[in-house]
């Protein structure tokens, strides 16, 4: 099966197209643009749900819904957001259908025509902000924070199966708060959340950093991110947390009374995560044979495969995995038995490779005999031969180690994929030779930044919140510098 997926030597793009489809995590819908996420895919997407609901509700947020329609007068009301959004935005403008007089088919019925138009989500600040004019009164309404799972449409001509849809997933965070100094720790708080999410459940390192005045959220006051690095030398935006000021609020009019009895604006925040966290699992960890998926993320844990040529041996093998598997899910494990007598054992391990299944028990009638279990780990493809008896007690540790091992080999290519420049020329070569992260001095223009991404095609993806003050010289203009910036081509 492995045979079937394009090498990443040979072609990234295509190793990455190619192992999405054959690992049966989504494939694209006939609707132009979309995709249809399989059972496998979004299992994975379920497990990363449960991961960042747990996290946002420990740190007392709530969930709700809010329209998928938005009132284009509601997009119109921040210019700045507006600007940023319009040339993606899906808009409705009729009602209803009806067939043809000339009996050609379906057209949309004219007299059915909006009054005012309806914008599918892009984001939804607008919509939110509108409902919390009526929620927001008095100090006692703060903080807000509500968080909700949803879909947004953002209309996009070049599109990759997770990393760029017209329509995907996500979550986003909107909060409200009495002042500037509790929506800036709310930020941050959220930016350090998804960190601790992409590191700790992902296993893929991330750099957390402040979005330069170019690249910021349309309508916010400052935007974090956490930048995570591909195996193909490019990154990824993994996460965003938005401070937005009071800009909403005074766009939607959303006032409350402090305990000084003055009225003053309130000052809110948002953060989103979504399905392209799917294709950064795939890209950051995965192998020309198939999926790398870390234990807290995996749909399966552990995968048993009977070895048997017989009716009586897949019984007798059957009674000692019923025990195995029990006890492993009463630990909490997924476990999976594939007895299937319609695909050899060779099959279904590479069938289980390619999916990313953490272990793999293989058991025939000998091992039944020798009170024996062979134990296979997908990371590194070890296989040893343990107790049957034992087995069970070695899953847990193992399991950590493999969690632990994603982790470590991911850092360490960031590490070596990480170079600091101190001229455009070393910058151009390092580009081009070596790829990944680069850490380089910039002058703090828009011009600066605009003209390095129109000659490079590399984008400032965050200016990084441990990077030290020191004094340089932009790389590009050669005016003064007090520290460096992550520069990288990215998805």
């Amino acid at each position: 099966m492995g045979k079937e997926i394009t090498s990443r030597s040979e072609d990234y793009s295509q190793w990455y197209i190619d192992l999405v489809k054959k690992a049966d995590l989504a494939e694209n819908s006939d609707v132009r643009g979309c995709m249809v996420i399989k059972p496998y895919g979004y299992s994975i997407w379920e497990s990363m749900q449960q991961g960042l609901d747990k996290m946002f509700k420990a740190t007392g947020h709530v969930n709700a819904y809010f329209p998928l329609f938005i009132p284009k007068s509601f997009l119109a009301k921040e210019a700045s957001h507006v600007e940023g959004f319009a040339k993606e935005c899906a808009i409705v403008t009729h009602y209803r259908l009806k067939n043809a007089e000339d009996g050609s088919g379906i057209i949309v019925d004219p007299d059915a025509k909006l009054e005012e138009e309806l914008i599918v989500r892009p984001t939804s600040e607008t919509v939110i902000w509108n409902s919390y004019k009526k929620w927001i009164q008095s100090y006692r309404d703060l903080p807000l924070l509500i968080n909700q799972w949803a879909n947004v449409v953002r209309w996009e001509m070049r599109t990759r199966l997770f990393l760029r849809t017209a329509e995907f997933l996500w979550q986003e965070g909107h909060t409200a708060h009495a002042t500037a100094q509790e929506a800036e720790k709310e930020t941050l708080l959220m930016l350090d959340t998804y960190a601790d999410f992409a590191e700790n459940y992902m296993a893929m390192p991330v750099v957390k950093g402040r979005k330069s005045e170019g690249e910021k959220f349309p309508g916010a006051v400052d935007t974090y991110c956490i930048e995570a690095l591909m195996q193909d030398g490019k990154a990824l935006q993994a996460g965003t947390s938005h401070f937005l000021g009071q800009n909403f609020a005074k766009a939607f009019d959303v006032q409350f009374t402090g305990k000084d009895g003055k009225l003053d604006y309130v000052w809110g925040t948002s953060w989103g995560a979504s399905t392209r966290l799917i294709g950064g699992l795939i890209m950051a960890h995965s192998d020309d044979d198939g999926l790398i998926i870390p234990p807290k993320l995996a749909p399966i844990h552990v995968v048993i495969v009977p070895i048997f040529k017989s009716e009586e041996e897949l019984a007798r093998i059957t009674e000692k995995v019923d025990v195995i598997a029990s006890q492993l899910r009463k630990k909490g494990f997924s476990v999976k038995f594939d007895n299937r007598d319609t695909h050899k054992p060779g099959f279904k391990f590479a069938e289980y490779e390619l999916k990313g299944v953490p272990v793999r028990l293989a058991i025939g009638p000998r091992d039944l005999e020798n009170g024996t279990i062979e134990m296979a780990r997908r990371d590194t493809k070890e296989k040893k031969v343990v107790s049957s008896d034992q087995v069970v007690d070695l899953i847990p540790p193992l399991l950590d180690e493999i969690q632990a091992n994603i982790y470590q080999k991911a850092l360490k290519f960031r590490e070596s994929k990480t170079t600091k420049v101190d001229t455009y020329v070393d910058f151009k070569k390092i580009l081009e030779e070596k790829g990944g992260f680069i850490l380089a001095h910039w002058d703090g223009s828009k011009e600066t930044e605009a003209a390095i991404k129109d000659e490079t095609k590399a984008t400032i993806r965050c200016i990084p919140l441990d990077a030290p003050e020191e004094d340089g010289k932009c790389i590009y203009s050669g005016k003064p510098s007090k520290r460096r910036v992550l520069f990288a081509r990215a998805y």
